[in-house]
């Protein structure tokens, strides 16, 4: 049996069952199968892992079964792989507007009159249109095709969250927090 350390981590960022539910995107009752060592799929833990801010390895206190531990291994390095993807389509998104952008302030740089308009037209408004794009499109387009990726904006905030929850278990501890 692997059991599992989802109780312990929960527990310590002071959260509730329903709080965990709320934030992976699942029922209570499944974390309730989960926290009872009930074996779930890779893409739930993931979930909880995602939610919790740790790699699905730290959801076990041990992996006994050698055949859990090599899927999740190939979880974990599919996860890695997507990532890498999603990070490189939207890398190259940003490159194309900063390419268009060379071009466009170049071209208005030559006609005087005009790029006075067009170059501030394109870099502020051109801005706005990526980022709408990116927050109504892109994203929505790069979790479908990338389902283990995350997106940078959700990457921070979980990073915000476990900052937070280290500080308050610092505090919890006596330490001085770094907030």
């Amino acid at each position: 049996m692997n059991e599992t350390r989802i109780v312990d981590l929960r527990r310590e960022r002071g959260w509730t069952q329903e709080k965990l539910a709320t934030e992976c995107g699942v029922g209570i009752r499944t974390i309730q199968r989960l926290e009872a060592g009930n074996d779930a799929s890779l893409e739930t833990l993931s979930l909880v892992a995602d939610a919790l801010g740790v790699p699905v390895r730290d959801l076990f206190a041990a992996i006994e079964s050698d055949e859990l531990s090599g899927r999740v291994d190939s979880f974990e390095s599919r996860a890695g792989d997507q990532q890498a993807a999603r990070d490189r389509v939207r890398g190259g998104w940003f490159i194309l507007f900063v390419g268009v952008g060379v071009v466009v302030t170049l071209l208005g740089a030559m006609d005087g009159r005009m790029g006075s308009v067009v170059i501030p037209a394109y870099w502020g408004g051109g801005l706005l249109i990526l980022i709408a794009a990116d927050r109504l499109y892109l994203s929505s387009h790069l979790d479908a095709k990338f389902p283990l990726s995350r997106s940078k904006r959700d990457r921070r905030r979980r990073k915000r969250i476990e900052s937070k929850t280290e500080a308050v278990r610092q505090r919890a501890a006596g330490a001085p927090s770094k907030l």
